[in-house]
This record gives C-alpha cells, sequence and structure tokens, in this order.
C-alpha cells in the first residue's frame, strides 16, 4: 500500500505547488540533440517541464477515448475509458550521468507500473552504461509507444498480444551510436531478469508472452536464475529511413529447485525487424514492424500451445492539411490506416495435417487531427477477423473509437 500512498501525496500536492510557482522560472528543457532522431532515443525525445535551475524535470502523457464496437453483431453499448496516464521524471546528475524514469496508471488506477527507472553513464557515443529498469529493445514500438506519437487509439495487436508491449525489467547494459554524413548506426545490449512459465501456463490457453507482465516479482528475483538477452542494431539515413533488426531470448521454464533438476532448459526466442520512412515528395510516414516468436514448449502440453508464432504491423499516415485552424498556427489533419496481422499458432495438426489457425487481421482507417505537434485527435474504425484454432469461420469484431492524446 505504501506506493499507492506516495502516488496519492504527489498527485494531491502536485497541483498546490504548481499553482504557487513563477510561470517565469518554468522552462522546457531541450530534447535529444542528436542530428538524426532514432527509436531508441524515443525515451528521453519528450517535452519535460523544468523549475528553474532544480535538477529534477516533470512530463508526461495521458489518453482518453470512447468506443463503440460489435462483435458478431453483439455489443457492450457506449464505453468510456481513461486508458492511461504516463508521469515522467528525470534529472541530469552531472553533465554525463542522466536518470529518467517512467510511471503508468492503466485504465484509472487498475494497473500501475513502472515502466523504465534506470540511470544512464555516458562514456563515449559508442559507449554507454544503462542500469535498472531498462525497456527490452525488442522491435520498435516497446520503445517507441507513447500514445501522443500515434494516429491510432488501440497498441498493435502485435505488439500487445504476441510481443509483451512496454516490456521492461531490471537488468543492465551497453548502447551507443556513431554518426557519418547522412547515417547514423546504433546498437543496444542488455541482460534482464525474464520471462516465466506463465507464456504457456496461463488463463489464455495458449502461448501468450505477455502473461509474464503479470508478475511483479521480476523485479526483485529472476523465475529461475537466467537472464534474458535483448539486443538491438539499427541504421537510419536522413534521406532513406530507419531499419532495425534486434532478438531476444533466454530459459523461461524453472528447470531446477535447490540441485534438484525439474526439466531441461527450456528457451523462448523472438526475432524482430522494423522499418520507418518519411516519403519527401508527399511527407508519407511509413512505418512497420514484424516479428518471429519461436518457444520450446513440452511434448506433453496439446497443440493449441503453439511453438511459432509469428506477426505485425504496417501505418501509413498521410497529412492531408497543414496550415492554420481554429487558433492554431501549425495544425495538421492526417488520413491514415494500419494493417495488423498475427498468427499465435503457426504450424499443421499432427494428426491431420490441416492448418492450426488461431489467427487475427485487422485494418484501422483513422482521421486525425493535430492542433499540435505534442497533442493527437483521433477517430479510428477498427475492423478484426479472428479465427479459433480449428479455422471456423472468423469472429469479426468492428466498431468505432474516438477520443485524444497528448503529451503535458
Amino acid at each position: 500500500m505504501k506506493k499507492y500512498y506516495a502516488v496519492f501525496i504527489v498527485l494531491c500536492f502536485a497541483p498546490a505547488l504548481y499553482a504557487q510557482i513563477d510561470p517565469s522560472l518554468l522552462r522546457r528543457t531541450p530534447k535529444d540533440t542528436g542530428s538524426l532522431q532514432m527509436n531508441m532515443d524515443a525515451i528521453y525525445s519528450r517535452p519535460f517541464l523544468q523549475l528553474g535551475k532544480l535538477p529534477v524535470a516533470l512530463g508526461g502523457y495521458v489518453e482518453a477515448n470512447y468506443q463503440y464496437l460489435k462483435e458478431d453483431g453483439i455489443s457492450e453499448g457506449h464505453q468510456f475509458q481513461m486508458r492511461r496516464l504516463t508521469l515522467f521524471v528525470s534529472s541530469s546528475i552531472s553533465k554525463r550521468i542522466k536518470f529518467l524514469s517512467e510511471i503508468e496508471f492503466e485504465d484509472g488506477t487498475k494497473e500501475i507500473n513502472i515502466e523504465f527507472a534506470s540511470i544512464d553513464f555516458e562514456l563515449a557515443p559508442l559507449l554507454n552504461f544503462r542500469g535498472g529498469v531498462v525497456m527490452n529493445p525488442i522491435g520498435a514500438f516497446n520503445q517507441n509507444h507513447d500514445g501522443p506519437k500515434w494516429e491510432f487509439i488501440d497498441r498493435p495487436i502485435s505488439a500487445t498480444q504476441m510481443l509483451p508491449a512496454t516490456w521492461s525489467n531490471v537488468g543492465f547494459g551497453v548502447f551507443g551510436k556513431k554518426y557519418v554524413k547522412d547515417w547514423v548506426y546504433a546498437y543496444e545490449a542488455y541482460f534482464t531478469n525474464g520471462f516465466d512459465d506463465k507464456i504457456i501456463d496461463n488463463e489464455d490457453g495458449k502461448t501468450f508472452l505477455p502473461a509474464s507482465k503479470e508478475n511483479p516479482d521480476r523485479f526483485e528475483e529472476s523465475f529461475n536464475g537466467s537472464p534474458l538477452f535483448t539486443g538491438k542494431v539499427a541504421v537510419k539515413n536522413r534521406k532513406i529511413g530507419e531499419v532495425g533488426l534486434s532478438y531476444m531470448g533466454g530459459i523461461y521454464n524453472k528447470y531446477q529447485e535447490d540441485g534438484l533438476v525439474l526439466d531441461k532448459k527450456r528457451r523462448v526466442n523472438v526475432f524482430a525487424i522494423d522499418f520507418n520512412t518519411t516519403l519527401p515528395k508527399t511527407n508519407t510516414w511509413i512505418n512497420g514492424e514484424w516479428a518471429w516468436v519461436n518457444v520450446d514448449v513440452p511434448d506433453t502440453y496439446t497443440e493449441q500451445f503453439g511453438k511459432k508464432q509469428q506477426g505485425g504491423f504496417v501505418d501509413v499516415v498521410q497529412p492531408v492539411i497543414k496550415k492554420p485552424m481554429m487558433g492554431f498556427e501549425n495544425a495538421v489533419l492526417n488520413l491514415a490506416v494500419r494493417l495488423e496481422y498475427v498468427d499465435w499458432n503457426k504450424g499443421v495438426f499432427k494428426s491431420t495435417g490441416g492448418n492450426i489457425s488461431d489467427d487475427v487481421f485487422a485494418i484501422v482507417p483513422a482521421i486525425s487531427w493535430r492542433p499540435t505537434a505534442q497533442t493527437v485527435i483521433r477517430l479510428n474504425y477498427r475492423r478484426n477477423k479472428q479465427q479459433d484454432i480449428l479455422g471456423n469461420p472468423p469472429a469479426t469484431m468492428a466498431g468505432f473509437q474516438f477520443g485524444f492524446s497528448t503529451y503535458f
């Protein structure tokens, strides 16, 4: 309960403190000043507010929306949701030592998570040390997930229901970047606590990596004493775009207890590729990610627990109007669409040779209006078609979502 009391005190007294501050003392701290921003820079590429010469800067973002969805003609009616409130606290401890934390409140206060809380020691451009609660850099969305950056209300299915979105763990690692004219090369490598056997022993009744997020003990101890390795290399060209290749893998089961061997070591391995670019003539932004998951599932489990999974998404965002609108000088109206696909069980039945389905395809057209770069108001139409493991006619979910997200 202590964490709830601390949060309550901060939320109650922060407005009163802010009201007593001379606005002239408040200033926005600069973002990462690198000439080419990459997905790995997302944690620092955020607006922060700083009071005078205090070493601590504050920021955050909020998301809220309305939705009306139907699945095969059945609806839960009109729903208003407070998806998340996220707070950032950062500090430049010295010129080359930085601290940043990210605390997220989801669905009101149904979930409170520390998504990031690490110290960065800048030793050289190509060698920097990071320790604490780090964001595992698998794919691009896991790091670059802030709501105000996206034209879509829901996070990608592949990032939230196949990969565990905003997946973070306690650990240590190194990262670095090198600039060469119009190119920038980057890498990250971390050892952290990892997954547990919930990925195959969960209420969903299938191989489901996000189930490990339910274990709060992963910030205190490793489930099996074996580290999870996550590594990524990326390259970006000013004119072409950015490409990232990432890998995350480790042992997920408890293979021994007090020296007694319980099972063989079973691994989970994840590979991902991500890409983003902006077409120069039309200013069209294209962003995509695809991932492959391989899990060593025991032979005693039924075939509904997939050993191989794959999926991803691609977003296309087209600005159509850029001009002053309704008192906002730099407003932008966008048209966008997202295509999504996930196969939670890639393979065939041993008994029949028939395809194992358990997949989903979704299309999400969107209209978004950005009165400023840090705020988005968005209207989405979502249409999903999901098949069960036997490949029966797919269940169809469709409906509208409307909401906003903004940094503050």
